[in-house]
């Protein structure tokens, strides 16, 4: 039994995985191929770069105890509002808006964090309410107009391309080499903290077992990078995901901090009395979403090119599927950066694989919206047969 217990605990860590796998060969197969063409493969970088970073904060406001930030969509919009306004209307310098931008996003999120934390108003209430209000601001702030062109300097920080230092035609080798030493550097690190691991006393997988998971990332990440090479090489917008997601990865699983969360979505009551304020941890959480939403914005501006009313449309929605997708639990305490990595990847490529298929776009919500079902079904059934197997 307990052999059992620990073989469906094995699978159901890597059932979102095996689910990308199955989606990603799918779309590839119904559309000839296109689904992996190097320009569509920046698009799901380049489209979707907003779904990482939203995600990666959205986490921390779930694992809380399943709290959700409804208002993340519309302050993307309000952002990108201030941001356009100030750099097209005022003429304000590209990097002083965009420190402007940040400070907007942290106070936007201190502000909701206060009543969450410290007044204790519902966080559905809170950021419901901001949602309306931010939604109602960009527009007031931008008059129902789109403003365009962003300045370059601007549109080079989040909407351009590593360049090739070889200067070869048609292949970005720069872009290439990099993912071989980030391949190696991964294999490298994992190996390392195994051993330290294995030092320890803790418990570690064979090492057969993971020779072969390292090697089947790397081979997946030297793909991607060749698919990208075969473009334009790295999208700036890829370089800021990575930098979030492999800060926020050490946050979660290396600080103290990043333990509190989970602390508090496990036992609110019993964190509370071993001496952590929660409150603080309920503040950060929504801080931390307000910063992360600038840089989205920030992002968002620069991929439109312009500042709209209508920008960050359920961009809330596509953040709150990613982490349930990837394995976050519905009721807080339980998900990883790494697992919201995958959940929005699948994201990306249903988004990606349905308009390259050209699916009705309302079509489209309704798949993701099964999917999303999907994926807390599975949760909610597979934590009780959890419960049952340890009795």
């Amino acid at each position: 039994m307990k052999n059992k217990f620990k073989f469906s605990e094995g699978l159901k860590k890597y059932t979102m995985v095996i689910v990308l796998a199955f989606v990603v060969i799918l779309f590839t197969v119904n559309t000839g191929g296109k689904m992996l063409l190097p320009q569509n493969v920046n698009n799901l970088i380049a489209q979707n770069a907003y779904v990482f970073i939203l995600a990666t904060g959205m986490l921390f406001c779930i694992l809380t105890g399943g709290n959700i930030d409804l208002s993340v969509g519309s302050l993307v919009c309000f952002i990108g509002a201030i941001g356009g306004t100030m750099m097209i209307t005022f003429g304000i310098n590209p990097y002083v808006s965009l420190l402007a931008m940040a400070i907007i996003g942290v106070l936007a999120g201190a502000w909701q964090g206060f009543w969450i934390a410290y007044v204790r108003i519902p966080p559905f209430i809170v950021t419901l309410a901001g949602m309306l209000m931010f939604r109602g601001l960009s527009n007031v702030v931008l008059q129902g107009m789109t403003l365009s062109p962003i300045p370059n300097p601007f549109l080079s920080l989040f909407n351009s391309y590593v360049p090739d230092i070889f200067g070869m035609e048609g292949f970005n080798l720069t872009c290439f080499l990099i993912g071989i030493i980030a391949c190696l550097g991964f294999f490298v690190m994992e190996l390392l903290g195994r051993r330290r691991r294995q030092q320890k006393g803790y418990h570690v997988d064979p090492l057969l077992g993971t020779i072969i998971k390292l090697s089947l990332i790397s081979i997946v990440i030297l793909a991607f990078m060749y698919k990208l090479a075969m473009y334009k090489g790295i999208p700036n917008a890829l370089i800021w995901v990575t930098v979030v997601i492999g800060i926020y990865s050490y946050i979660t699983s290396k600080t103290t901090t990043g333990r509190y969360f989970y602390a508090v979505g496990g036992n609110e009551k019993a964190t509370r009395l071993s001496g952590i304020d929660t409150n603080k941890v309920y503040f950060l959480a929504y801080l931390n979403m307000g910063f992360l939403a600038a840089v989205a914005g920030m992002i968002t501006v620069a991929r439109l090119n312009s500042a709209n009313p209508t920008a960050g449309n359920n961009y809330e929605m596509d953040a709150i599927g990613a982490c349930f997708i990837g394995g976050a639990s519905a009721y807080g305490g339980t998900g990883t950066v790494p697992g919201v990595i995958v959940g929005a990847t699948l994201m990306g490529v249903l988004n990606l694989g349905m308009s390259i298929m050209g699916v009705d776009q309302n079509l489209q919500k309704v798949v993701k919206g099964a999917v999303l079902m999907a994926a807390v079904i599975f949760d909610v059934v597979s934590k009780r047969k959890s419960f049952i197997a340890k009795q």
